[in-house]
């Protein structure tokens, strides 16, 4: 069978990401043509993946203007850009595997649910976390009935703090007119997780959060507008530019995103001209640095759900059951069975979960390509109309941060 030919809109991080799957499995996806409005970016991935120049677009609207290049298209473009492309594509008859999140309106989210409803194509939303061997197992644990009835998860999504730096203060993700709330950017997908784990809709959701460090009243005394002017705490700052980006040993994202030419020289002309260069606490950020999130689901299952910018490590997960308690990260799942007193690891970390989001970005993929292969919709988890829960709960959790209320969904 011929691989599945891809048309990849938003060549940047998350684009080159998801394409690289063709390279590790060239017979079930060919990257066939591009969409990106960056020249060197578009010309530096069509030089990777061999594209004709016919096949490389400098939008969107282009790409999807005449007839199908492709079975299916992967929308990567920035957030408040989803909507149109991937209507366009449904037009044309493309499945559709859109980057999370899925808008950044109710109401658009609720447009792309509606017109997932009403297409025979897949649909779906990048919904990582679902494709993790590590929360596919915790899952399959707790249908097994193995530590009895949930009551409660508590899930920690750990920003880390070089990383809401370089996305959420200086980067694409810092000011909530160019791109949504944090809770919805950032957290869609631990929302969804915590939907699926729980298997019910959220009933009641509360929140509390706040941007609190990466601002101006907390600018150290001697410091600069841009970390590479002389700051004078630069080499004490835990969120200098010059510690991230001129670490010459990396090539790869942050750096990626901020310059193709790595050289000492190169990255220094950005960090004095671009947003990446600029000290944290002088920037023109508004999202949160830290957010809690507690949920009631329909069933009676609780959740909290903790976001913060001041942390170090991978996810980490906590799901309570009437006869035992499970804990996992990115590294082991350990179970307790109250009924015997024992401990036991049952999942421990291989080469494949080391990769992009513990291994889900290649497995979101890999269903992707096999529910259009076999062209059956059910086969992929993340449809559109499914992802629908986690934004609603996003948006709910959101309002209830702002007016300090109990919302109700």
């Amino acid at each position: 069978m011929k691989p599945i030919r891809i048309l990849i809109i938003g060549a940047g991080n998350r684009g080159n990401t998801y394409a690289s799957y063709s390279k590790s499995f060239p017979n079930e996806m060919e990257i066939i043509a591009v969409a990106e409005p960056n020249v060197q970016k578009r010309n530096l991935f069509a030089e990777e993946y061999k594209l004709k120049p016919s096949y490389c677009f400098n939008s969107w609207e282009e790409a999807l203007k005449g007839e199908r290049l492709a079975e299916a298209v992967i929308i990567c473009t920035q957030d408040q850009m989803h909507v149109k492309p991937a209507l366009a594509a449904l037009k044309l008859d493309y499945h559709v595997l859109l980057e999370k999140p899925m808008a950044t309106s109710e109401d658009d989210c609720k447009k792309l649910a509606e017109a997932g409803l009403n297409t025979n194509k897949i649909f779906g939303l990048c919904h990582v976390l679902r494709f993790t061997s590590h929360y596919t197992k915790m899952k399959e644990i707790i249908d097994t009935g193995l530590i009895g009835e949930i009551v409660s998860i508590e899930h920690l999504e750990p920003v880390n703090y070089w990383h809401m730096a370089h996305s959420y203060v200086r980067g694409n993700w810092r000011k909530l007119e160019e791109s949504s709330p944090m809770i919805l950017a950032k957290s869609c997908h631990d929302l969804d997780l915590l939907r699926w784990l729980a298997d019910s809709p959220c009933k009641h959701i509360s929140s509390f959060g706040s941007l609190k460090h990466f601002k101006n009243e907390n600018a150290p005394e001697g410091s600069t507008e841009r970390c590479i002017d002389g700051c004078e705490v630069e080499k004490e700052c835990p969120y200098s530019a010059l510690k991230l980006y001129l670490n010459m040993d990396i090539t790869h994202w942050p750096v990626s995103v901020i310059t193709n030419d790595f050289s000492k020289e190169g990255r220094e002309k950005v960090l004095r001209e671009g947003p990446y260069g600029r000290c944290v606490y002088k920037s023109d950020n508004d999202v949160v640095d830290h957010q809690v999130v507690n949920m009631e689901f329909v069933n009676g299952i609780t959740a909290s759900f903790t976001m913060s910018a001041f942390t170090e490590g991978h996810r980490r997960t906590r799901i309570m059951g009437t006869m035992g308690e499970m804990i996992g990260n990115f590294e082991t799942i350990n179970v307790s069975d109250f009924r015997n007193h024992s401990k036991e690891i049952v999942w421990e970390k291989t080469s494949e979960d080391a990769m992009g989001h513990g291994g889900g970005d290649f497995g979101l993929i890999k269903q992707f390509i096999s529910a259009i292969t076999a062209n059956n919709l059910t086969l992929f988890e993340s449809s559109i109309d499914a992802s629908l829960e986690s934004h609603l709960m996003a948006f709910a959790a959101e309002k209830s941060r702002l007016t300090k209320k109990i919302i109700e969904i």
